[in-house]
């Protein structure tokens, strides 16, 4: 399998030109760029987080986190 190729591209736009009209693909166009942008930089922030702020997945703040390091190296756990 080759992929989609120019005129499976073509037959994509025409057929989305008659479901939408040509005044919603620029639209739509835009919409389904940001998504992907938003997904993407979601995906990077998730991959180069460092492990120190994963706490914050769990309801903890990086305030906390400080706090807590802080009080652990003062030894007023408790």
């Amino acid at each position: 399998m080759s992929g989609i190729g120019p005129s499976g591209i073509i037959l994509i736009v025409l057929i989305a030109l008659l479901l939408f009209g040509p005044s919603k693909l620029p639209e739509l166009g835009k919409a389904f760029g940001r998504t992907l942008r938003e997904f993407k930089n979601g995906a990077n922030d998730l991959i180069n987080e460092p492990k120190e702020s994963q706490a914050s997945h769990v309801g903890v703040t990086h305030e906390d986190t400080g706090q807590l390091k802080k009080e652990q190296s003062q030894g007023r756990m408790g």
